[in-house]
């Protein structure tokens, strides 16, 4: 019987979105691209609904909203 090779980033990934579809509004983000400047900001520790990030580059500040279907919407705080 031939050996199968299973892509184990492959299957990380269909966890995580598997994963981040069934949480919905408790979902949670490492990294953001800011509305204003378009850079991609990185974060050390994951945030979520309610909290606030600061864009890194150009010092904006906003709050994270999480809708229903898991995605994350940033407003000026």
């Amino acid at each position: 019987m031939p050996d199968r090779m299973v892509d184990e980033e492959e299957l990380a990934r269909d966890e995580e979105k598997d994963a981040g579809a069934s949480m919905d509004g408790r979902r949670r983000f490492k990294d953001f691209d800011c509305p204003d400047c378009n850079a991609n900001n990185p974060y050390d520790e994951s945030f979520g609904d309610g909290e606030e990030v600061r864009c890194f580059y150009c010092g904006q500040e906003f709050v994270a909203q999480v809708s229903d279907e898991g995605k994350l919407k940033l407003k000026s705080s």
